[in-house]
């Protein structure tokens, strides 16, 4: 019981974070077009969260930051930093298992 309440827990908490940053987003705006500052906003995230989720957190379409990112030669990596160290983690565990003769 205590499993479901800790991961709606997390998701509630991911939830209102997104938000802040939503929110952070909308009022670096002047209220008509994204300016400058949003982008440079979004280029952040995008850096450090990647395309999609950027653009699940700031509720925007995925082409809209894949044209900004274009237009202004931001590069986009294939995936977030965070990817590649989990991969690492999960090739080390399964050779653990691997040596001890369960996989």
């Amino acid at each position: 019981m205590s499993s479901v309440f800790d991961k709606e827990t997390c998701r509630v908490m991911a939830e209102q974070f997104n938000q802040e940053r939503r929110a952070d987003f909308v009022f670096l705006g002047d209220g008509s077009r994204y300016n400058d500052r949003q982008r440079a906003y979004a280029f952040e995230l995008i850096n450090e969260n990647g395309i999609r989720a950027t653009a699940r957190i700031l509720k925007i379409p995925r082409r809209t930051l894949q044209r900004w990112c274009r237009q202004h030669d931001v590069f986009v990596k294939r995936c977030p930093s965070w990817v590649y160290e989990w991969a690492e983690r999960r090739k080390k565990r399964r050779l653990f298992w691997q040596r001890r003769g369960y996989l």
